[in-house]
């Protein structure tokens, strides 16, 4: 049913990449809540990329929700020894490294324009590390909008967790010399946005503790329920692929493959010959190409998930370092596919441990998990339908949506009662 144009809410999505076409989890989350949200509402974009490609690959699958979109390029954005060199600057500076990266004059001039040419209700701020803008800009004689950041995980957190984790030593040198920085800085826009969205319970219990002024709301991750599901146009399980997706430029992605590997593989591979590993997702490190074997495959990026985990045997999530909730374990729900995770890889998601998936946490036990699916498709097949089952019940983006919109509207108002008291508008002023 149409809503009436009166209830569509103006949005506002300023964001550090272009979330569409999606490719990796950040993608995923911010594409299926804007495209939800667009159904009933009116979005715009402002991306802040640092790929001269973004434009021409992205702009063509965000108009299909976004009324208007507005690339600008990160001067400061680099990859290999470049950004490297950016870190060592970064140790010097009382600034953490992301706000140096993401400090870009040009973005607030666009921002002024944008924000004082069109009235939006919402500015819905994609990661922390653009809080730092000024966002409360309005027309003359029109509301500001109110600010809401999407917290994908809690970035100072899981810093803390690799400058203390087994990662390669210049990884946690950096981290242990960045993260109270970045937690400063993450804390005070928790602390002064009007709302803030966390993607678990337990992200937002950690900011309840360490950033009491947030108000804050769990929007958990999701997935394409329609998308992804068992086609009969997919392979099979083939019974012997054991399979790992997700970004592979991520420490906590490279840091879980490795450990896997070294720790879990060969416990695997010898209670059960002829078994395979792949590992599939886009910007593999050197050190997870260099763990390829003639039964490992660093696959890299594909087109099309799907068939991939159609055909795998069984998903493996072995991570030990995040926060927020893992989109690889609700789109092999999705798929139907049967997972064995950590504890950590599985926080924040309402699931039966035995029943929707495997939970182990020492290499012994995690192998022995897999090896039991391996060994019994029926229990594999049982798991992966209860996945998709509590999938399409509690993890779809259109639920996601709903949720954040009425956020929003909470946040609308609050600040529409808070304008109220205060006498007129002109007391709305940025925190």
């Amino acid at each position: 049913m149409n809503r009436p144009a009166t209830d569509r809410l103006n949005i506002l999505l300023v964001t550090p990449m272009a979330p569409s076409p999606p490719r990796f989890g950040a993608q995923a989350r911010t594409h299926g809540l804007m495209s939800g949200l667009a159904k009933h509402h009116d979005v715009s974009a402002i991306v802040l990329h640092d790929a001269d490609e973004t434009p021409a690959t992205s702009e063509a699958a965000m108009r299909e929700y976004c009324r208007e979109v507005t690339f600008l390029r990160n001067p400061h954005g680099a990859g290999g020894v470049r950004r490297r060199l950016q870190q060592l600057r970064s140790w010097l500076s009382p600034r953490s490294y992301q706000r140096q990266l993401f400090s870009v004059p040009a973005l607030q001039e666009l921002l002024d324009q944008v924000l004082a040419r069109t009235a939006y209700d919402v500015v819905f701020v994609n990661f922390p590390h653009l809080a730092h803008y000024r966002f409360q800009v309005a027309p003359p004689g029109k509301p500001v909008p109110v600010v809401v950041i999407d917290s994908h995980d809690i970035n100072y957190d899981l810093a803390r967790q690799i400058a203390r984790s087994s990662a390669p030593f210049g990884q946690r040198l950096h981290a242990s010399l960045n993260w109270r920085k970045l937690a400063t800085e993450e804390l005070a826009a928790y602390n002064t946005a009007d709302g803030t969205c966390v993607c678990s319970s337990a992200d937002q219990r950690r900011l309840a503790q360490d950033a009491p002024d947030a108000t804050t709301v769990v929007i958990p991750n999701a997935a394409d329920i329609d998308r992804l599901q068992p086609r009969d146009s997919d392979p099979a399980p083939d019974g012997r692929t054991v399979l790992f997706f997700g970004l592979m430029s991520t420490i906590p992605n490279v840091d879980g493959v490795s450990y896997f590997i070294k720790e879990i593989w060969p416990l695997v591979r010898a209670g059960r010959p002829g078994t395979r590993f792949v590992v599939v997702g886009a910007n593999p490190s050197a050190a997870v190409l260099a763990l390829a074997a003639p039964d490992i495959t660093i696959l890299g990026p594909v087109d099309d998930l799907r068939p991939h985990l159609s055909s795998a045997a069984v998903i493996v999530v072995p991570l030990r370092l995040g926060s927020g909730t893992r989109l690889k374990i609700l789109e092999a729900w999705a798929m139907a596919r049967p997972v064995v995770s950590t504890s950590l890889g599985a926080e924040g998601l309402e699931a039966v441990p035995g029943k929707h998936l495997i939970i182990a946490d020492e290499p012994q036990e995690f192998a022995g998990s897999v090896l039991r699916l391996l060994e019994d498709p029926a229990l594999a097949d049982g798991l992966g339908k209860a996945g998709r089952s509590l999938a399409s019940e509690r993890y779809s983006w259109r639920g996601a949506a709903a949720s954040l919109e009425a956020f929003f509207r909470q946040l609308i108002a609050r600040r529409g009662l808070t304008t109220q008291q205060n006498g007129g508008l002109g007391n709305c002023e940025p925190h």
